[in-house]
């Protein structure tokens, strides 16, 4: 592909491929707790944090990972002492994000719409090689996180109570989780935007879970759906002259749909071997 020889396409490519890999990797987690939405939370704080660089002239992906972590740990320390519930405490990152994030792009001075729609749909064939760096930079250390980590994560995720008779640092943890995902979610808004980045990191997990069974082949077959997706989203788009980040959000989509029908298919194949149809008895002829 003709394409791939120029510069802006690598770069895309690359920094579709790191994310693809870092968000389902993070992603497993928060489906494994339930909060598979928390990465749309984020994503609109996220919004208040582009609008504050492009009020204050700075630089909108660094001030976008400040406020994203501080929301993070914010809702999570509200979840912890249970002052409100974890649904609530998303329902106001949602609105009071977004709310905040349209209110400080209107008053920057570049408020054009083509300001937000990249940060909210994604901008993945203008990432600069400074861009790629932070992305390369920030994705390596989500992922190494993750697996490093995965055994405490896991028991975490699994039961938090056992988690915490066990001895492990279950605030550090959950602040270690709530940190990665806003990381995740600033570094994706290149590739997928704010409003599509949680499906990169939950899209692939729900498709893996159709045909495997461990957490750790899950996890494996996330990955690499992940970077499936994000690597045959940005050609595809190149071709098909369509947003990177749509494209790449509904092929994964498609992967999670034939795998759901595989693994439909699989189970019906499984009980009907376990428990096969019993034949009919031959006909008895009654002679007078």
């Amino acid at each position: 592909m003709e394409l791939l020889s120029l510069p802006f396409m690598q770069r895309a490519l690359a920094a579709a491929l790191i994310i693809g890999l870092a968000a389902p990797a993070l992603g497993i987690y928060l489906v494994q707790r339930r909060l598979s939405l928390i990465g749309d939370g984020i994503g609109h704080v996220a919004l208040t944090g582009v609008g504050l660089g492009l009020l204050t002239g700075n630089s909108p992906v660094f001030s976008a990972v400040l406020v994203a972590t501080v929301g993070a740990v914010g809702v999570e320390l509200i979840r912890e002492r249970g002052r409100t519930s974890g649904d609530l405490a998303l329902a106001m990152l949602f609105y009071g994000g977004i709310a905040g994030g349209v209110l400080l792009v209107g008053l920057s001075e570049d408020s054009g719409s083509n300001s937000l729609m990249q940060y909210l749909f994604g901008s993945l064939l203008t990432t600069s090689p400074a861009d790629l760096m932070v992305i390369g930079g920030l994705g390596a250390a989500v992922l190494i996180a993750m697996l490093v980590f995965r055994p405490a994560l896991f028991a975490l995720c699994n039961d938090e109570e056992y988690a915490r008779v066990s001895g492990l640092p279950v605030r550090t943890l959950n602040i270690l989780l709530a940190v990665t995902t806003a990381v995740t979610v600033t570094i994706a808004m290149r590739t997928v935007g704010l409003l599509l980045v949680s499906a990169l990191m939950v899209v692939p997990v729900a498709a893996a879970q159709q045909v495997t069974r461990g957490f750790v082949s899950t996890m494996l077959a996330a990955m690499a759906i992940g970077l499936g997706a994000a690597g045959a989203g940005v050609l595809v788009s190149a071709e098909a002259d369509t947003a990177p980040g749509a494209t790449t959000v509904l092929l994964a989509l498609t992967v999670f749909v034939v795998t759901a029908i595989a693994g439909s298919v699989r189970h019906r194949l499984r009980r009907h071997k376990a428990h096969p149809v019993a034949s009919e008895p031959p006909d008895v002829v009654l002679h007078a």
